[in-house]
């Protein structure tokens, strides 16, 4: 029997529009599950079939390749985040090292662009394999939930009681990170490898596209355990510590992981939405009651993003 859902599914027709009834209604029903879960699934969210079956298809093309064609585009070859990540080599929590592979994919910069020659943060070059097709349906793709991320920070707007376009000059040039992930079959001596170990993201927001194979489960507030399920047609999203921490702890991010399944591959997508290297993360307005101080000390982006990174993968040249 089919997993039921347990998180909020929560239908953005008419959001991108701007239709206000429909910001109305999506910001209430958004910032309920960010409140209270911190994890949501989005329905006629606008990106096409098209998109996401292809940047599954040119995912598992990349991942068959050979591990020396992979090596070659290693992130350790990146100071800014890009590249292939070998299985095992993360390690989201203590306990043990992450049985999954994946390769990441930032904003697309050219080599002469202004900051990648000032050699500023999260300002490099994509690593690209030499797949056809594979850069021109990523970079789709990457584009196609840009946009969707800015319409739902409309909606987080919205629902924070700031204007609706607070955020997008915070997210015009964003460290975003789109992460393709597998994870492989495990064998009797990795059943107690975790796909993904408990963690919460680090980001603003994260867009998550699911195979069928399952396995993402959620700690609710009260410390239990929710499966959840993939739904044809959706998205899964979350939202992470940096919204967190500009909230105030208005929002809060929820704790997760993944359960690689016996005896088969699991394919997902993640498009880990940050501000630019330059956003000050400090309290939103209106996030602190009168009289009372923000309980967080103001951040550039950059440099929040830095000590999540450096805490998983350590200091890189």
């Amino acid at each position: 029997m089919r997993d039921q859902p347990q998180l909020d599914v929560i239908d953005l027709d008419g959001l991108r529009s701007g239709d206000p009834e429909a910001v109305r209604r999506v910001a209430g029903q958004l910032g309920r599950a960010c409140r209270e879960v911190g994890f949501f699934y989005i329905g006629n969210h606008g990106v096409p079939t098209s998109l996401t079956t292809g940047i599954f298809a040119v995912s598992a093309t990349f991942f068959a390749q050979p591990g020396a064609a992979k090596n070659e585009l290693s992130i350790k070859r990146s100071p800014h985040n890009r590249g292939h990540v070998g299985i095992a080599t993360e390690r989201l929590n203590l306990v043990a090292a992450d049985f999954k592979e994946a390769f990441n994919i930032g904003l697309d910069l050219a080599p002469d662009d202004p900051d990648v020659i000032a050699h500023k943060p999260f300002r490099g070059v994509n690593l690209w394999p030499q797949i056809v097709g594979f850069r021109d349906i990523a970079l789709a793709y990457f584009d196609a939930l840009w946009r969707l991320g800015l319409d739902l920070h409309v909606a987080i707007a919205a629902d924070l009681g700031l204007p609706p376009s607070f955020f997008a000059d915070k997210f015009d040039r964003p460290m975003a990170t789109l992460r393709l992930l597998h994870y492989p079959p495990r064998d009797r001596n990795q059943q107690d490898s975790p796909g993904a170990g408990e963690h919460t993201d680090y980001g603003s927001l994260t867009i998550l596209l699911t195979d069928d194979a399952g396995g993402l489960e959620v700690r609710r507030r009260d410390g239990t355990w929710i499966k959840a399920p993939p739904i044809p047609g959706t998205f899964v999203c979350n939202i992470g510590d940096c919204l967190m921490r500009w909230s105030n702890d208005t929002y809060v991010s929820t704790p997760h992981r993944v359960t690689n399944p016996a005896g088969r591959d699991r394919y997902s997508v993640a498009f880990f939405l940050d501000p630019n290297p330059d956003a000050q993360i400090e309290c939103l307005p209106g996030c602190t009651a009168p009289g009372q101080r923000p309980k967080y000390p103001a951040i550039l982006a950059a440099d929040y993003l830095t000590q999540r990174l450096v805490a998983t993968y350590g200091p890189r040249q």
